[in-house]
């Protein structure tokens, strides 16, 4: 088996319990804030289960940027990719927002901005910290 695809399995399966207990959070203030909440059992296992798909895939996805062999767009456009379609896909299934063309424009706008801003943010960090570990090395 591919070493990266091993990799991708082998965080997936470490991080993505990790979706569920965090929609169980979520739950739990909703049911707090929200006057007479209530969820089927049907509701309940889709959340759980499509959460758990979103974090096992958000978590192996990591190991696209790991991938040497690959050039830096390479590895962004499938990191992008894999996560915007898994979002997409747990979103518009638990209706948590309407298959709509223009919601789904509006979404898709939002997580542009944020993935790009999270994505500057951590090269940005990591070059500092290289500069400042240079430095110390000089």
């Amino acid at each position: 088996m591919n070493k990266y695809l091993k990799q991708f399995l082998h965080r997936g399966l470490i991080f993505g319990g990790f979706g569920p207990i965090i929609l169980a959070i979520i739950y739990f203030i909703i049911s707090k804030s929200v006057n007479n909440f209530t969820l089927t059992g049907g509701e309940i296992l889709l959340g759980t289960v499509s959460i758990y798909l979103l974090a096992f895939v958000q978590s192996g996805a990591t190991v696209f940027n790991q991938i040497e062999d690959w050039p830096i767009t390479k590895s962004l456009l499938f990191h992008f990719g894999s996560l915007y379609i898994v979002y997409v896909l747990c979103y518009v299934i638990n209706s948590w927002i309407p298959f709509n063309p223009m919601v789904l424009v509006i979404f898709t706008a939002v997580f542009v901005v944020i993935y790009f801003t999270v994505w500057l943010i951590v090269v940005l960090s990591i070059k500092a910290f290289t500069k400042k570990a240079n430095k110390k090395l000089n």
